[in-house]
């Protein structure tokens, strides 16, 4: 018998601090938030299996967000230290994801196609930039880049069959031969990965019926 370990769902991103006892406030990435930051509520901070207990939980009246309070965190200081980090929940090795969700183990290795239905790579990689996910593709004809999840360059994403069809041009990609200067200041550019380590794929709570879908 082999153990799997358990899928962890994002569930919340920490903005900033509430008062002087540690509370943070959060945005939201669940549907399900009053479930997810009830009192007793064990999450970890991505990447960290130290406990996070959430002792108190409030949506925010006066704008979008909740206020945690956990019982490992008594002060503002603990509080900045969580701030900009991915909050997990453990969902079990069995976790079911709402239709059109996937775990990003999924979705690495999934074949990658121009619209014209030209292999481009396969996903190596993903990671988050600003709320959305980016994949890593390489291994085809334009070495390493990034797709961004949204609308605007993803036209099909089934990664279970296999299948991610993105728009060549609106990536604005080029063999790594002819590619312009990165001095040239009329080529757009697709957002690009953030520095650090590469974070151990996991998982998205929200629903994702298509890339730039709310969760």
């Amino acid at each position: 018998m082999t153990a799997r370990e358990p899928e962890r769902l994002v569930i919340a991103l920490v903005r900033g601090v509430h008062g002087l006892r540690g509370a943070v406030r959060v945005e939201i990435l669940t549907d399900r938030p009053a479930e997810r930051y009830a009192p007793g509520t064990v999450l970890h901070r991505e990447g960290s299996d130290a406990p996070l207990t959430v002792t108190w939980s409030s949506a925010i009246s006066d704008g979008p967000g909740w206020r945690l309070q956990f019982a490992e965190v008594r002060d503002r200081s603990g509080a900045e230290a969580l701030k900009g980090a991915y909050l997990e929940i453990n969902a079990g090795p069995d976790a079911v994801l709402p239709r059109g969700s996937y775990f990003w183990h999924e979705v690495i290795g999934a074949t990658v196609t121009g619209t014209d239905g030209a292999v481009l790579g396969t996903v190596r990689d993903v990671y988050r930039s600003g709320g959305a996910e980016v994949y890593i593709v390489d291994g085809g004809p334009y070495g390493e880049f990034d797709v961004p999840g949204v609308r605007d360059f993803v036209r099909i994403f089934a990664p279970k069959r296999g299948e991610i069809v993105v728009d060549v041009d609106a990536l604005d990609l080029t063999p790594p031969k002819q590619r312009r200067s990165a001095d040239d200041p009329d080529r757009p550019r697709a957002p690009r990965r953030r520095p650090g380590p590469r974070r151990r794929a996991n998982a998205a709570d929200g629903p994702r019926s298509s890339p730039g879908s709310a969760p």
